[in-house]
Protein backbone atom coordinates (compact mmCIF):
# COMPACT_ATOMS: atom_id res chain seq x y z
CA UNK A 1 0.00 0.00 0.00
CA UNK A 2 1.41 3.57 -0.50
CA UNK A 3 0.34 5.15 2.08
CA UNK A 4 0.59 8.86 0.36
CA UNK A 5 -2.26 7.63 -1.36
CA UNK A 6 -3.81 4.70 0.87
CA UNK A 7 -7.14 2.48 -0.90
CA UNK A 8 -10.30 3.93 0.42
CA UNK A 9 -8.48 7.24 1.27
CA UNK A 10 -10.89 10.30 1.45
CA UNK A 11 -8.51 12.16 -0.95
CA UNK A 12 -8.87 8.91 -3.26
CA UNK A 13 -12.66 9.08 -2.89
CA UNK A 14 -12.63 13.08 -3.69
CA UNK A 15 -10.77 11.99 -6.95
CA UNK A 16 -12.70 9.73 -8.36
CA UNK A 17 -16.50 9.90 -6.83
CA UNK A 18 -16.44 13.49 -5.70
CA UNK A 19 -17.51 14.86 -9.11
CA UNK A 20 -21.09 15.35 -7.97
CA UNK A 21 -23.75 17.79 -9.44
CA UNK A 22 -20.35 30.95 25.68
CA UNK A 23 -21.93 28.04 26.79
CA UNK A 24 -24.27 29.47 29.23
CA UNK A 25 -25.52 31.85 26.62
CA UNK A 26 -26.34 28.89 25.31
CA UNK A 27 -27.08 26.21 27.28
CA UNK A 28 -31.21 26.71 27.23
CA UNK A 29 -31.03 26.48 23.30
CA UNK A 30 -32.91 23.58 21.57
CA UNK A 31 -32.21 22.97 18.48
CA UNK A 32 -34.81 22.80 16.12
CA UNK A 33 -36.69 18.98 14.85
CA UNK A 34 -35.97 20.31 11.66
CA UNK A 35 -32.77 22.16 10.37
CA UNK A 36 -33.24 26.32 11.20
CA UNK A 37 -33.56 28.13 8.16
CA UNK A 38 -36.89 27.88 6.08
CA UNK A 39 -35.00 26.62 3.33
CA UNK A 40 -34.34 24.10 5.26
CA UNK A 41 -30.44 24.07 3.95
CA UNK A 42 -27.82 23.26 6.18
CA UNK A 43 -24.59 24.91 6.47
CA UNK A 44 -21.29 23.84 6.52
CA UNK A 45 -17.60 25.26 7.61
CA UNK A 46 -14.31 23.69 6.72
CA UNK A 47 -11.84 24.15 9.58
CA UNK A 48 -8.22 22.75 8.30
CA UNK A 49 -8.19 22.54 4.57
CA UNK A 50 -5.67 19.83 3.99
CA UNK A 51 -6.30 16.46 1.79
CA UNK A 52 -8.35 15.31 4.92
CA UNK A 53 -10.87 17.86 5.44
CA UNK A 54 -10.92 18.66 1.86
CA UNK A 55 -12.49 14.90 0.86
CA UNK A 56 -14.88 15.25 4.34
CA UNK A 57 -16.24 18.77 2.73
CA UNK A 58 -16.65 17.03 -0.70
CA UNK A 59 -18.17 14.09 1.46
CA UNK A 60 -20.97 16.45 3.49
CA UNK A 61 -21.92 18.21 -0.11
CA UNK A 62 -22.63 14.78 -1.78
CA UNK A 63 -25.43 14.40 0.83
CA UNK A 64 -29.03 13.72 -0.57
CA UNK A 65 -30.86 14.25 2.39
CA UNK A 66 -31.77 18.01 1.56
CA UNK A 67 -30.02 21.22 0.70
CA UNK A 68 -26.38 21.57 2.50
CA UNK A 69 -23.60 23.40 1.26
CA UNK A 70 -20.39 24.87 2.37
CA UNK A 71 -20.00 28.58 3.71
CA UNK A 72 -16.78 29.31 5.19
CA UNK A 73 -13.53 27.75 5.31
CA UNK A 74 -10.19 28.13 7.90
CA UNK A 75 -6.78 27.07 8.06
CA UNK A 76 -3.36 28.56 9.21
CA UNK A 77 -1.73 27.96 5.77
CA UNK A 78 -3.64 30.42 3.11
CA UNK A 79 -2.08 28.00 0.17
CA UNK A 80 -3.94 24.94 1.76
CA UNK A 81 -6.80 27.08 2.02
CA UNK A 82 -6.87 28.05 -1.74
CA UNK A 83 -6.44 25.31 -3.20
CA UNK A 84 -8.95 23.34 -1.46
CA UNK A 85 -11.10 26.33 -2.16
CA UNK A 86 -10.32 25.65 -6.02
CA UNK A 87 -10.56 21.74 -5.44
CA UNK A 88 -14.37 22.08 -4.00
CA UNK A 89 -15.31 24.69 -6.38
CA UNK A 90 -14.56 22.24 -9.22
CA UNK A 91 -15.91 19.01 -7.98
CA UNK A 92 -18.93 20.29 -5.74
CA UNK A 93 -20.17 23.43 -7.98
CA UNK A 94 -22.79 26.19 -6.76
CA UNK A 95 -22.77 23.80 -3.37
CA UNK A 96 -19.91 25.73 -2.26
CA UNK A 97 -20.54 29.51 -1.44
CA UNK A 98 -16.93 30.89 0.14
CA UNK A 99 -16.17 34.36 -0.96
CA UNK A 100 -12.92 35.82 -0.34
CA UNK A 101 -14.68 37.37 3.05
CA UNK A 102 -15.69 33.95 4.15
CA UNK A 103 -12.18 32.51 3.95
CA UNK A 104 -9.94 33.26 7.06
CA UNK A 105 -6.52 32.34 7.53
CA UNK A 106 -4.41 32.05 11.29
CA UNK A 107 -5.60 30.88 14.43
CA UNK A 108 -8.21 32.80 14.79
CA UNK A 109 -9.86 31.52 11.73
CA UNK A 110 -11.16 29.04 12.81
CA UNK A 111 -13.60 30.73 15.18
CA UNK A 112 -14.52 32.97 12.54
CA UNK A 113 -15.11 29.98 10.39
CA UNK A 114 -17.53 28.99 13.43
CA UNK A 115 -19.07 32.30 13.61
CA UNK A 116 -20.36 32.18 10.16
CA UNK A 117 -22.55 29.63 10.91
CA UNK A 118 -26.39 29.27 12.42
CA UNK A 119 -27.05 27.08 15.59
CA UNK A 120 -27.38 23.66 13.76
CA UNK A 121 -25.18 23.84 11.47
CA UNK A 122 -22.05 21.94 10.77
CA UNK A 123 -18.36 22.61 11.44
CA UNK A 124 -16.13 20.21 10.27
CA UNK A 125 -12.42 19.94 12.54
CA UNK A 126 -9.72 18.41 10.24
CA UNK A 127 -6.99 20.18 11.47
CA UNK A 128 -3.69 18.26 13.29
CA UNK A 129 -6.00 16.19 16.33
CA UNK A 130 -3.79 17.95 19.43
CA UNK A 131 -6.43 21.05 18.61
CA UNK A 132 -9.32 19.26 18.51
CA UNK A 133 -10.70 19.86 22.09
CA UNK A 134 -10.20 23.49 21.35
CA UNK A 135 -12.44 23.93 18.37
CA UNK A 136 -14.94 21.65 19.49
CA UNK A 137 -15.47 23.30 22.97
CA UNK A 138 -16.20 26.68 20.47
CA UNK A 139 -18.38 24.92 18.54
CA UNK A 140 -20.51 23.76 21.72
CA UNK A 141 -20.64 27.25 22.68
CA UNK A 142 -22.22 28.06 19.40
CA UNK A 143 -24.62 25.03 19.53
CA UNK A 144 -22.78 23.92 16.21
CA UNK A 145 -23.15 20.27 15.19
CA UNK A 146 -19.62 18.49 14.21
CA UNK A 147 -17.69 16.55 12.35
CA UNK A 148 -14.15 15.93 13.89
CA UNK A 149 -11.54 13.94 12.18
CA UNK A 150 -9.57 11.28 14.16
CA UNK A 151 -7.57 10.63 16.63
CA UNK A 152 -9.18 13.36 18.57
CA UNK A 153 -6.93 13.53 21.07
CA UNK A 154 -2.89 13.06 22.11
CA UNK A 155 -2.70 12.58 25.26
CA UNK A 156 -4.15 11.93 28.69
CA UNK A 157 -5.27 15.32 29.32
CA UNK A 158 -6.61 16.23 25.72
CA UNK A 159 -8.64 13.10 26.45
CA UNK A 160 -9.99 14.01 29.76
CA UNK A 161 -11.27 17.68 27.75
CA UNK A 162 -12.43 15.94 25.16
CA UNK A 163 -14.84 13.66 27.51
CA UNK A 164 -15.71 16.64 30.05
CA UNK A 165 -16.69 18.72 26.47
CA UNK A 166 -18.43 15.22 25.11
CA UNK A 167 -20.92 15.72 28.27
CA UNK A 168 -21.36 19.40 27.62
CA UNK A 169 -22.48 18.34 23.91
CA UNK A 170 -24.50 15.49 24.98
CA UNK A 171 -26.76 17.78 26.97
CA UNK A 172 -27.20 20.46 24.35
CA UNK A 173 -28.68 17.58 21.87
CA UNK A 174 -25.86 18.63 19.18
CA UNK A 175 -25.24 15.59 16.88
CA UNK A 176 -21.18 14.85 16.61
CA UNK A 177 -19.42 12.19 14.33
CA UNK A 178 -16.03 10.57 14.43
CA UNK A 179 -13.98 9.88 11.16
CA UNK A 180 -13.48 6.62 12.53
CA UNK A 181 -15.71 5.32 8.95
CA UNK A 182 -14.83 1.56 9.67
CA UNK A 183 -17.72 1.82 12.33
CA UNK A 184 -20.08 2.76 9.06
CA UNK A 185 -19.22 0.15 6.94
CA UNK A 186 -22.04 -2.39 5.97
CA UNK A 187 -19.87 -5.12 5.11
CA UNK A 188 -18.16 -4.67 8.68
CA UNK A 189 -21.21 -4.68 10.70
CA UNK A 190 -22.42 -7.56 8.95
CA UNK A 191 -19.20 -9.61 9.93
CA UNK A 192 -20.37 -7.94 13.78
CA UNK A 193 -24.12 -9.64 13.55
CA UNK A 194 -22.49 -12.91 12.58
CA UNK A 195 -19.57 -12.72 15.07
CA UNK A 196 -22.02 -11.98 17.75
CA UNK A 197 -24.06 -14.47 16.55
CA UNK A 198 -21.04 -16.94 17.50
CA UNK A 199 -20.54 -17.97 13.64
CA UNK A 200 -16.52 -17.87 14.88
CA UNK A 201 -17.03 -18.71 18.05
CA UNK A 202 -15.31 -17.21 21.16
CA UNK A 203 -12.81 -14.35 20.15
CA UNK A 204 -9.12 -16.16 20.76
CA UNK A 205 -6.95 -13.27 19.42
CA UNK A 206 -6.93 -11.29 17.24
CA UNK A 207 -4.34 -9.79 14.71
CA UNK A 208 -3.59 -6.45 12.87
CA UNK A 209 -0.91 -4.89 10.28
CA UNK A 210 -0.42 -1.21 8.45
CA UNK A 211 2.95 -2.17 7.34
CA UNK A 212 4.16 -0.07 4.72
CA UNK A 213 6.74 2.62 3.26
CA UNK A 214 7.11 6.35 5.20
CA UNK A 215 3.84 8.08 5.11
CA UNK A 216 3.36 11.36 4.90
CA UNK A 217 5.07 13.99 6.89
CA UNK A 218 6.74 10.87 8.55
CA UNK A 219 9.73 11.52 6.53
CA UNK A 220 10.61 14.85 7.59
CA UNK A 221 13.39 16.92 7.07
CA UNK A 222 15.04 19.86 8.77
CA UNK A 223 12.72 23.17 8.46
CA UNK A 224 12.95 25.51 5.61
CA UNK A 225 14.33 28.70 6.05
CA UNK A 226 11.68 31.45 6.66
CA UNK A 227 9.13 29.19 8.10
CA UNK A 228 8.87 29.73 11.98
CA UNK A 229 9.41 26.61 14.01
CA UNK A 230 4.97 26.32 15.01
CA UNK A 231 4.19 26.38 11.64
CA UNK A 232 6.82 24.07 10.55
CA UNK A 233 5.15 21.57 13.29
CA UNK A 234 1.83 22.17 12.06
CA UNK A 235 2.59 21.86 8.68
CA UNK A 236 4.32 18.37 9.45
CA UNK A 237 2.08 17.49 12.14
CA UNK A 238 2.43 13.59 11.69
CA UNK A 239 6.34 14.18 12.66
CA UNK A 240 5.03 15.64 16.36
CA UNK A 241 3.40 13.99 18.70
CA UNK A 242 1.93 17.04 20.69
CA UNK A 243 0.28 17.81 17.05
CA UNK A 244 -1.22 14.30 16.06
CA UNK A 245 0.19 11.23 18.57
CA UNK A 246 2.70 10.69 15.28
CA UNK A 247 2.02 8.60 12.83
CA UNK A 248 1.39 5.64 15.21
CA UNK A 249 -1.63 7.41 16.64
CA UNK A 250 -2.98 8.88 12.85
CA UNK A 251 -2.37 5.93 11.13
CA UNK A 252 -2.94 2.64 13.17
CA UNK A 253 -6.41 3.93 15.08
CA UNK A 254 -8.55 2.63 12.26
CA UNK A 255 -6.96 -0.58 13.10
CA UNK A 256 -7.37 -0.84 16.67
CA UNK A 257 -11.11 0.94 16.84
CA UNK A 258 -11.92 -2.43 14.23
CA UNK A 259 -10.57 -4.45 16.41
CA UNK A 260 -12.30 -3.22 19.79
CA UNK A 261 -15.68 -2.57 17.97
CA UNK A 262 -15.73 -6.39 17.15
CA UNK A 263 -14.48 -7.37 20.57
CA UNK A 264 -17.09 -5.01 22.08
CA UNK A 265 -14.56 -4.02 24.56
CA UNK A 266 -11.21 -1.83 24.72
CA UNK A 267 -7.74 -2.98 26.51
CA UNK A 268 -7.21 -2.63 29.81
CA UNK A 269 -3.16 -2.58 28.99
CA UNK A 270 -0.49 -2.69 26.68
CA UNK A 271 3.30 -3.35 26.08
CA UNK A 272 5.18 -3.27 23.15
CA UNK A 273 8.34 -2.51 21.42
CA UNK A 274 9.97 -0.05 19.00
CA UNK A 275 12.21 1.63 17.46
CA UNK A 276 13.84 3.82 14.70
CA UNK A 277 15.94 2.65 11.33
CA UNK A 278 17.52 4.64 8.98
CA UNK A 279 16.77 7.98 9.83
CA UNK A 280 19.70 10.10 8.98
CA UNK A 281 18.75 13.70 9.08
CA UNK A 282 15.69 13.51 9.93
CA UNK A 283 13.85 15.29 12.82
CA UNK A 284 10.61 13.64 13.49
CA UNK A 285 10.13 12.30 16.23
CA UNK A 286 8.17 8.99 15.32
CA UNK A 287 9.59 5.29 15.33
CA UNK A 288 9.71 3.35 12.02
CA UNK A 289 8.20 -0.27 13.86
CA UNK A 290 6.07 -0.89 16.37
CA UNK A 291 4.73 -4.30 17.78
CA UNK A 292 2.05 -4.09 20.70
CA UNK A 293 -0.01 -6.65 22.26
CA UNK A 294 -3.16 -5.55 23.76
CA UNK A 295 -4.67 -7.43 26.62
CA UNK A 296 -7.89 -7.54 27.29
CA UNK A 297 -9.88 -7.56 30.61
CA UNK A 298 -10.59 -11.41 29.63
CA UNK A 299 -7.14 -11.98 28.73
CA UNK A 300 -7.97 -12.07 25.00
CA UNK A 301 -4.79 -10.33 23.06
CA UNK A 302 -5.03 -7.98 19.86
CA UNK A 303 -1.49 -8.32 18.60
CA UNK A 304 -0.80 -4.73 16.06
CA UNK A 305 2.05 -4.87 13.59
CA UNK A 306 2.96 -1.20 12.31
CA UNK A 307 5.98 -0.36 10.19
CA UNK A 308 7.14 2.32 7.85
CA UNK A 309 9.71 1.33 5.93
CA UNK A 310 10.52 1.17 2.30
CA UNK A 311 11.58 -2.17 1.07
CA UNK A 312 9.87 -4.79 3.89
CA UNK A 313 6.61 -6.86 3.32
CA UNK A 314 3.57 -5.19 3.36
CA UNK A 315 0.00 -5.56 4.80
CA UNK A 316 -2.82 -3.70 6.10
CA UNK A 317 -5.67 -5.59 7.65
CA UNK A 318 -7.21 -7.17 10.72
CA UNK A 319 -8.06 -10.65 11.23
CA UNK A 320 -9.93 -12.26 14.12
CA UNK A 321 -9.28 -15.39 15.18
CA UNK A 322 -12.27 -17.52 16.78
CA UNK A 323 -12.62 -21.27 18.40
CA UNK A 324 -14.82 -22.09 15.42
CA UNK A 325 -13.14 -20.41 12.48
CA UNK A 326 -11.14 -16.62 11.21
CA UNK A 327 -12.62 -14.05 10.35
CA UNK A 328 -11.38 -11.01 7.79
CA UNK A 329 -12.24 -7.70 9.32
CA UNK A 330 -10.60 -5.58 6.27
CA UNK A 331 -7.88 -6.97 3.57
CA UNK A 332 -5.85 -4.82 1.83
CA UNK A 333 -6.83 -1.44 3.19
CA UNK A 334 -9.44 0.57 4.74
CA UNK A 335 -12.22 0.44 1.70
CA UNK A 336 -13.52 -1.59 0.36
CA UNK A 337 -13.29 -3.67 3.72
CA UNK A 338 -13.63 -7.52 2.16
CA UNK A 339 -14.67 -8.98 5.58
CA UNK A 340 -14.89 -12.79 4.59
CA UNK A 341 -15.20 -15.58 7.76
CA UNK A 342 -13.61 -19.03 7.18
CA UNK A 343 -13.99 -22.26 8.75
CA UNK A 344 -10.76 -23.03 10.24
CA UNK A 345 -7.86 -20.75 11.10
CA UNK A 346 -6.36 -20.59 7.36
CA UNK A 347 -7.85 -17.76 4.83
CA UNK A 348 -8.02 -19.81 2.05
CA UNK A 349 -11.11 -20.49 -0.73
CA UNK A 350 -11.70 -23.94 0.20
CA UNK A 351 -12.22 -22.97 3.65
CA UNK A 352 -14.10 -19.84 2.98
CA UNK A 353 -17.76 -20.12 4.66
CA UNK A 354 -18.96 -15.98 3.89
CA UNK A 355 -17.90 -13.09 1.97
CA UNK A 356 -19.06 -9.77 2.02
CA UNK A 357 -20.24 -8.07 -1.50
CA UNK A 358 -21.72 -4.56 -1.96
CA UNK A 359 -20.02 -2.35 -0.15
CA UNK A 360 -21.02 1.45 0.00
CA UNK A 361 -18.19 3.76 0.77
CA UNK A 362 -18.38 4.23 4.53
CA UNK A 363 -16.62 7.88 4.36
CA UNK A 364 -19.97 8.57 2.22
CA UNK A 365 -22.17 6.93 4.60
CA UNK A 366 -20.74 8.22 7.82
CA UNK A 367 -21.87 11.61 6.68
CA UNK A 368 -25.60 10.65 5.65
CA UNK A 369 -26.07 9.24 8.71
CA UNK A 370 -24.84 12.45 10.52
CA UNK A 371 -26.65 14.65 8.22
CA UNK A 372 -29.79 12.80 8.55
CA UNK A 373 -29.40 12.61 12.06
CA UNK A 374 -29.57 15.87 12.16
CA UNK A 375 -32.25 16.38 9.73
CA UNK A 376 -34.36 14.15 11.95
CA UNK A 377 -33.31 15.21 15.20
CA UNK A 378 -31.91 11.72 16.43
CA UNK A 379 -29.56 11.13 18.99
CA UNK A 380 -26.55 10.79 17.53
CA UNK A 381 -22.45 11.67 19.36
CA UNK A 382 -19.42 9.29 18.71
CA UNK A 383 -17.31 12.22 20.56
CA UNK A 384 -16.92 9.61 23.73
CA UNK A 385 -16.04 6.47 21.42
CA UNK A 386 -13.60 8.67 19.48
CA UNK A 387 -11.95 9.86 22.47
CA UNK A 388 -11.90 6.20 23.99
CA UNK A 389 -10.47 4.82 20.43
CA UNK A 390 -7.99 7.36 21.07
CA UNK A 391 -6.77 7.02 24.45
CA UNK A 392 -6.53 3.13 23.66
CA UNK A 393 -4.10 4.13 20.59
CA UNK A 394 -1.73 6.12 22.61
CA UNK A 395 -1.60 3.57 25.26
CA UNK A 396 -0.07 1.09 22.49
CA UNK A 397 2.14 3.74 21.58
CA UNK A 398 3.42 5.54 25.37
CA UNK A 399 4.09 1.27 25.72
CA UNK A 400 6.24 1.51 23.20
CA UNK A 401 7.92 4.90 23.51
CA UNK A 402 8.85 4.25 26.97
CA UNK A 403 9.25 0.16 27.27
CA UNK A 404 6.73 0.06 30.03
CA UNK A 405 3.34 -1.82 30.19
CA UNK A 406 0.66 0.89 30.27
CA UNK A 407 -2.87 0.56 31.53
CA UNK A 408 -6.24 1.99 30.46
CA UNK A 409 -6.46 3.77 33.96
CA UNK A 410 -2.58 5.40 33.84
CA UNK A 411 -3.09 6.73 29.97
CA UNK A 412 -6.51 8.07 30.75
CA UNK A 413 -4.72 9.83 34.49
CA UNK A 414 -1.59 10.22 32.74
CA UNK A 415 0.24 14.40 33.59
CA UNK A 416 2.13 14.54 30.24
CA UNK A 417 0.48 17.43 28.34
CA UNK A 418 2.34 17.40 24.99
CA UNK A 419 0.93 21.31 24.16
CA UNK A 420 -0.13 23.25 27.24
CA UNK A 421 -1.46 26.73 26.04
CA UNK A 422 -2.60 25.89 22.90
CA UNK A 423 -5.98 27.50 22.97
CA UNK A 424 -3.88 30.48 22.82
CA UNK A 425 -1.48 29.77 19.81
CA UNK A 426 -0.65 32.36 17.54
CA UNK A 427 0.98 33.29 14.34
CA UNK A 428 4.01 34.32 15.97
CA UNK A 429 4.11 31.60 18.90
CA UNK A 430 7.01 29.82 19.95
CA UNK A 431 6.65 26.01 18.31
CA UNK A 432 5.61 23.78 21.18
CA UNK A 433 8.47 21.36 21.20
CA UNK A 434 11.60 23.10 21.31
CA UNK A 435 14.70 21.64 19.27
CA UNK A 436 17.83 21.49 19.95
CA UNK A 437 21.30 23.32 18.84
CA UNK A 438 21.19 21.10 16.32
CA UNK A 439 17.90 21.61 14.56
CA UNK A 440 16.87 18.23 16.26
CA UNK A 441 13.56 17.34 18.30
CA UNK A 442 13.11 14.74 21.17
CA UNK A 443 12.56 11.14 20.27
CA UNK A 444 11.12 8.72 22.68
CA UNK A 445 13.85 6.99 24.58
CA UNK A 446 12.63 3.31 25.95
CA UNK A 447 14.23 2.27 29.55
CA UNK A 448 15.64 5.82 29.49
CA UNK A 449 12.59 7.91 29.72
CA UNK A 450 9.76 6.03 31.21
CA UNK A 451 7.43 8.30 32.56
CA UNK A 452 6.79 10.33 30.11
CA UNK A 453 6.98 9.54 26.18
CA UNK A 454 9.64 12.20 25.38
Amino acid sequence: MNPENPTGSRREFLKHTGRIAAASALAGVALPHVHAGENNTIQVALIGCGGRGTGAAANALATQSGPIKLVAMADVFDDRLEGSFKQLTKECGKRVDVPADRRFVGFDGCQKAMDCLRPGDVAIFATPPGFRWVHFGYAIQKGLNVFMEKPTTVDGPSTRKLLALTEESVKKNLKVAVGLMCRHSKGRWQLYDRVKAGQIGTIIAMRSYRMHGPAASFRSERKPQGMTDLQYQIRRFHSFLWASGGAYSDFNIHNIDECCWMKDAWPVKAQATGGRHYRGNYVDQNFDSYSVEYTFADGTKLFLYGRCIDGCYEEFGSNLHGSKGLATISAAGSFPARCQIFKGQNPVDAELAWRTTHEPNPYQVEWDDLIEAIRQDKPYNEAKRGAEASLATSMGRMAAHTGRQVTWDEMMNCPHEFAPGIDKFAMDSPGPLPANADGRYPVPQPGIVTNREY
